[in-house]
């Protein structure tokens, strides 16, 4: 198989050769045919996420297809077309796995981050936390929607029933839900770097009635909102864009530093709370719903030895979309 491999937090993956991996007891093996490249991503090989398991293949938004079964697996047979998200295992045994809150697990094991993920030709995953998905559609389509799709639909479950929704940072996610929400009849508010105007366009083009600066205010007030974007200094904007009894969302893993705001932004019963990765319920919640939809994912495709420019691509914020690699 091929890869490519982070060697250590900040430097460039390498692209290296290593014998085809075999599935142990209760794993499948996959031949990835996509997956895409999340923030989440960038936040392991830039070094922002503490203790990854080195030398760790990145990625988990993979789709590709069963080519190899450990004893014991009889869900998924040879070929099948399949999902790998972030949350590659949960110990099922702890006060959270008890309370179907497999997310907040406290042995965990993250695709691409603790375990090898789908920057690669190959990939092994636990068959238990594996998506089935249908035949027929498009692989690089698909890819964006095991964790900006899973995640937005989490961050947007979270956010509540409000029919104004702010989505600051349109990206990979945010270009997802913004379908979702149009469906369920509500009101999109997109916001984006200053002078992104391209973004913006985007977003209006996918339903949002209305577009600005992420230094702006909306021109009405939300219900709630979802911070997709990374900055710290979004959540006070936010707050002051939601009405009393609204919510903000923190919808990423990392995120910098919140600057000290006055306590009147939150007063009158303003919530802020975050999204923790997600569970297998999310998936086949979201997954159920994605051909209602008919949600249609923007994508730029690089091939696997590229994944270095597509990482790049997304740290400068030049995508519009979601960036795919294909082994």
């Amino acid at each position: 198989m091929q890869a490519m491999v982070l060697q250590r937090p900040g430097e460039p993956l390498a692209l290296i050769t290593r014998p085809d991996p075999q599935p142990r007891a209760g794993e499948v093996r996959i031949r990835v045919s996509a997956c895409g490249v999340c923030r989440t991503d960038l936040h392991v090989v830039d070094g922002e996420l503490p203790n990854p398991t080195l030398p760790i293949i990145p990625g988990h938004e993979i789709v590709g297809y069963v080519d190899a079964v450990g004893a014991g697996v009889h869900s998924l047979p040879i070929g099948a077309r399949v999902g790998v998200p972030w949350l590659g295992q949960a110990c099922g045994r702890c006060s959270y796995c008890r309370e179907g809150r497999e997310n907040l697990c406290d042995q965990p094991l993250f695709t691409g981050y603790t375990r090898d993920g789908g920057y690669a030709t190959h990939a092994i995953a636990d068959a238990r936390f594996v998506f089935p998905l249908p035949d027929g559609d498009d692989d690089v389509a698909t890819a964006p929607l095991l964790c900006a799709g899973l995640i937005g639909w989490r961050s947007l479950r979270m956010a509540g029933d409000g029919r104004r929704i702010g989505l600051y940072g349109f990206g990979a996610a945010a270009h997802i839900i913004a379908q979702v929400a149009r469906w369920q009849g509500r009101d999109v508010f997109a916001f984006t770097r200053t002078g992104d105007e391209a973004g913006q366009d985007f977003a209006r083009r996918l339903g949002a009635c209305w577009a600005g600066a992420s230094d702006e205010a909306p021109p009405q007030q939300l219900d709630c909102a979802i911070i997709y974007a990374p900055v710290g200094a979004l959540v006070p904007a936010a707050l002051r864009a939601v009405r009393k009894g609204g919510r903000v969302v923190c919808a990423g893993i990392h995120m910098s530093d919140i600057p000290g705001f006055p306590y009147s932004i939150l007063w009158e019963e303003r919530e802020l709370m975050s999204v923790a990765n997600l569970t297998r319920k999310d998936g086949m919640e979201f997954f159920e719903l994605v051909p209602k939809v008919g949600i249609v994912t923007e994508t730029v495709r690089y091939p696997l030895a590229r994944a270095n420019d597509a990482l790049s691509d997304l740290r400068a914020g030049r995508l519009q979309g979601a960036a795919v690699l294909v082994p």
